[in-house]
């Protein structure tokens, strides 16, 4: 995969629309570099993409992103243009895991299986929406800022279609296409050349994940004279190593987790649950508590947690407040939840002001109304009523 972010000149300083004013570079996109950015009291990311070049992808990107809304996927701000970039303004995030798997090299169980967990809903909801990502690997994964317990996915600039909205059907399984995502966690198929579908996804997931738990994965440092020489290098590695060999001295369902995304079916409808079920297996088999604390938390952060006010009520922690913005998506199937009972959150929480944020035993952040019965839950989950493809 390649970025152009060699056409931009250092912005920092730099103020855009009269109001976003560049602080610092803080990341590349994959077609394009991320600046922080303040305007008044609030702080911004900005993603720039040059107009030298003949793609305008970020304007799709911008469209997916607000289609999607919501399920800790950054929210947009606004997207404008200027002689020299196209700029998407959207929600300031945390470190990337790939800087926090950098820095530790070798991620604990706990806080792979918390990551994997979330990471998966975050996907089913994407693929819901009829979305494949297409480029899972630890950079484009980060932590939130103001919600630093949850992961968010990022950058869709390589983001499509997999299937119509209004049939379900998915699009022809073509071959021989160009690799789309990054060779290291890119699945078999999407190497051989394959449209890339749900299966794509969580193939790579699994590699992320094994990659956080391994500090690295077999087929790095492949020395090679071309990018076609090493993508078909790393190909051959990936077909060559079986799921055993690459999980081998560690729990079980990892491996189990990779043979069930590598043996998936084109049109296949993922099991999200049982691969969400493996992982807290893993944590259940190893008496490991899904607190929310990573291997990165600081005891400055968990006590900042620990004093925000909690009340007790039923036997759930009640939380006093709700972010518009951005919430954990839940797994989709528990609690007989209606998938399409509310398709905003924001209208949703503007009629009903006295929403709260529950959490159940398994930690999984349930919306829930005062004037609903225990029967009528529903997930955060924001949508479009609109089909801006």
């Amino acid at each position: 995969m390649e970025d152009d972010s060699t056409e931009f000149h250092d912005i920092t300083n730099k103020t855009f629309l009269n109001k976003y004013h560049c602080i610092s570079k803080i990341g590349k996109g994959t077609f394009g570099s991320v600046y922080k950015a303040r305007y008044n009291k609030d702080y911004f990311a900005l993603k720039f993409e040059s107009k030298k070049k003949d793609h305008d992808l970020l304007e799709k990107e911008a469209k997916i992103l607000d289609y999607l809304h919501g399920a800790n996927i950054p929210y947009i701000e606004s997207y404008f243009s200027t002689d020299e970039y196209n700029i998407l303004v959207m929600e300031l995030l945390g470190k990337s895991l790939g800087y926090y798997q950098k820095q530790l090299n070798i991620l604990s169980l706990k806080t792979v299986c918390m990551i994997g967990d979330q990471v998966l809903s975050i996907l089913e909801y994407i693929h819901d929406h009829h979305i494949v990502h297409r480029d899972i690997k630890p950079d484009n994964l980060c932590m939130g800022l103001n919600h630093s317990k949850y992961v968010y996915i990022v950058d869709f600039g390589l983001a499509k279609k997999y299937r119509s909205n209004a049939t379900l059907m998915h699009y022809p399984l073509i071959n021989k296409k160009r690799l789309t995502g990054t060779p290291r966690y890119a699945s078999i198929n999407a190497l051989k050349g394959f449209e890339q579908s749900r299966r794509d996804d969580l193939e790579s997931l699994g590699y992320v994940l094994m990659y956080f738990l391994r500090g690295e994965l077999p087929w790095q440092h492949i020395n090679a004279k071309s990018k076609e020489e090493r993508n078909q290098k790393i190909l051959q590695k990936k077909m060559e190593i079986s799921s055993s060999k690459l999980c081998e001295g560690f729990p079980i369902e990892f491996e189990k987790f990779l043979d069930y995304t590598k043996n998936m079916e084109y049109t296949q409808t993922p099991d999200y649950d049982m691969l969400r079920n493996m992982l807290l297996n893993v944590m259940k088999n190893n008496n490991l508590i899904y607190n929310y604390i990573f291997d990165w938390t600081t005891k400055e952060e968990i006590k900042k947690r620990a004093e925000v006010e909690y009340s007790r009520k039923d036997g759930l922690i009640k939380k006093r407040y709700i972010s518009n913005k951005s919430l954990f998506y839940s797994n989709l199937n528990r609690n007989n939840v209606n998938k399409n009972k509310f398709r905003n959150l924001n209208a949703y929480n503007n009629q009903h002001t006295n929403t709260n944020i529950y959490y159940s035993n398994d930690y999984l952040p349930i919306i829930k109304d005062k004037d609903l019965n225990n029967n009528d839950q529903v997930n955060a989950i924001c949508s479009s009523a609109c089909n801006i493809f």
